[in-house]
């Protein structure tokens, strides 16, 4: 069995990515709608409360008419009297009084429901987008990402919290409304509902339409996101080359873009309500006009006149309401439909935390690694990254990288870190093939520092011990000094407390990389590999710190990847790939004296001949 999805289209596309991309689109965006169904089962209780003071509320709003056409009819006979009119009158307000009373339960239990599925649906999504590895970030931008999490839960939140109130509402209000209507004069009810089918068809041949234009819009609304991320993400190079003007143009035209999409979603929403209103008032005209010859000539009383025009109005707020029920739930329909999406998202390297077969020494890793014909193919390329490398390491080594560019080192680190699928028998931890070992064990034993290194937005202490929440003041120290930065932080107004800025934004090159060493050694792990992580320091520093934490790192395993040959004079082992392949392998002194192709770097970057 192999655990590697590495299988690939002509085209390079994985074929199931691409085969349930392809679904998506095709399927019909209510088959999301079970990601909803889990919540209104779990929240019934407080769904059926609400929707009976929702209902309880329609009904008291019905029951008003009855009271007015008591009323009316009474002046018309001449037996209303000032008492009987404010019996009618207290009547009234003390339903007022209920219905308000009411309104705010049914507000608390269905709108809160809508919030509590949108803070569930948001922590589901950033937990899953925790899971995902390195191949979705490469697909999907931080702006696609962030328009997910906001944009389009907000339009779920609406659909399923006031959208679903109206829909029920309406539904309710309307069919009740009909009711009272038709035991009033089921003639004249039957000429009040007349015009409604054309409302119902058009509906039903505008709401495809709000879909597709919906999802354009919100696309639209993660390209204008993601440019803005990336704009200020990297405002310095942006003012550097004089950009501005650039960068602002750039951004009105998308901002342009965003505006005519919604104006064309505008046009097809704008269009179901005024035909919505329009069908209502013309309903109001019918009655008028009929209901009006029906009242003169006695077969309705003026009450029944007055109390069945009060239920047209009441009948009104539905069918003005279906165009704009249609439209949220479009909308939520179709951001739904997008979560759904990333959810099924996999990561292409598997976890098996709870399967059969997985193992894991009781003791923990070691730092033993061994490599048997290691090769890898990224997604998309035919020319392999890496072809068969074997070597063993033993725990306790300090094993040097080096080769040109493209050659294969950040890939073979990024397969230590299991950032990427590997085929079975190819790579072992401790004798253990990485397949049979749990991913969080894997990565637990090993301490990496990538070649673009990452900060966050806070003090320096806190960016050190972000994989060691406890650490105490005098280990962020001890690392700092190893990576040699103790100095310069204490030089800082704050030392340690000093806020850094996004991504490090107040820090030189060279001070990040340091400060991600030191976050490295504090793990205190069996392995770590730092991939080109002294690249922004020189030579002679670079040489220092990696003696430095050589002499810190003493009993684990340290890989150093580095461009620059002189610093890894005092490793153990030193391995040049080239091309993927592994072309040499010794000290250095060894590599020196076969004058290959080690020599020959080590020639040029000395010399610089």
């Amino acid at each position: 069995m192999s655990h590697s999805k590495g299988g690939q289209t002509p085209s390079g596309e994985n074929p199931e990515r691409a085969g349930h991309e392809e679904s998506t689109h095709k399927e019909s965006p209510w088959r999301s709608f079970h990601l909803a169904i889990p919540y209104f089962k779990k929240h019934w209780r407080r769904l059926a409360l609400g929707f009976f003071c929702l209902m309880v509320v329609d009904t008291l709003q019905l029951i008003i008419p009855r009271i007015i056409k008591h009323a009316v009819d009474s002046l018309q006979t001449g037996t209303a009297t000032t008492e009987t009119l404010l019996f009618y009158g207290g009547w009234i307000v003390l339903i007022a009084v209920f219905i308000a009373l009411l309104r705010y339960f049914w507000r608390v239990f269905l709108l809160g429901f809508s919030r509590i599925m949108e803070t569930d649906l948001r922590n589901r999504m950033v937990s899953h987008l925790l899971t995902l590895d390195r191949a979705f970030y490469q697909r999907r931008t931080p702006g696609e990402v962030m328009a997910l999490t906001t944009n389009d839960l907000s339009s779920v939140q609406l659909a399923t919290g006031m959208g679903l109130v109206a829909m029920v509402d309406a539904l309710f209000m309307g069919l009740a409304a009909i009711a009272f209507m038709a035991y009033i004069s089921p003639t004249l009810t039957l000429i009040a509902i007349a015009p409604m089918p054309i409302l119902a068809l058009l509906t039903r041949v505008l709401s495809g339409h709000l879909h597709r234009r919906f999802r354009k819009v919100q696309e639209q609304f993660s390209h204008m996101t993601e440019f803005v991320r990336s704009t200020f993400s990297s405002i310095r190079l942006v003012k550097a080359y004089n950009q501005e003007s650039s960068q602002e143009s750039r951004f009105d035209e998308l901002g342009q873009a965003y505006v005519r999409d919604n104006l064309r979603l505008a046009g097809i929403h704008g269009t179901l309500f005024p035909i919505s209103g329009f069908i209502g008032n013309l309903s109001m005209l019918l009655v008028l006009f009929y209901g009006g010859r029906m009242t003169i000539l006695g077969t309705i009383t003026v009450g029944d006149f007055v109390a069945f025009i009060a239920y047209l109005f009441l009948m009104t707020w539905p069918m003005m309401a279906l165009g704009w029920v249609t439209n949220l739930f479009q909308r939520g329909v179709t951001s739904l439909s997008r979560i759904q999406t990333l959810l099924e998202e996999k990561p292409i390297v598997e976890t098996r935390e709870d399967l059969p077969g997985t193992f894991y020494p009781p003791s923990g890793l070691r730092g033993e690694i061994r490599m048997e014909n290691l090769s890898f193919v990224f997604p998309g390329h035919k020319r392999p990254a890496l072809r068969d490398i074997s070597l063993q390491i033993s725990p306790g080594t300090f094993l040097g990288v080096v080769g040109r560019t493209g050659s294969g080192k950040t890939t073979l680190c990024h397969l230590l870190a299991r950032l990427y699928p590997v085929q079975d028998g190819a790579l072992y931890l401790d004798g253990l093939d990485v397949n049979d070992l749990p991913l969080s064990a894997v990565r637990g034993a090993l301490a990496y520092v990538p070649q673009e290194v990452i900060l966050f937005s806070s003090t320096i202490a806190h960016n050190i011990a972000m994989g060691k929440k406890d650490a105490g003041r005098e280990e962020i120290e001890a690392v700092a000094r190893a990576a040699s930065i103790h100095d310069e932080i204490m030089a800082m107004q704050e030392g340690y407390d000093t806020r850094i800025g996004e991504k490090g934004v107040n820090l030189s090159g060279g001070q990040r990389q340091r400060i991600a060493i030191a976050r490295a050694l504090l793990l205190e792990r069996p392995i770590i590999i730092i991939d080109d992580g002294l690249s922004a320091v020189d030579m002679e520093t670079e040489h220092a710190i990696i003696r430095s934490i050589a002499n810190y790192l003493s009993g684990r395993t340290c890989i150093v990847v580095s461009h620059r040959v002189a610093p890894l004079a005092d490793a153990h082992e030193i391995m040049v790939l080239e091309e993927g392949k592994v072309v040499e392998v010794g000290s250095h002194e060894q590599l020196l004296e076969r004058g290959g192709f080690y020599a020959n770097i080590h020639r040029q970057q000395t010399s610089g001949g």
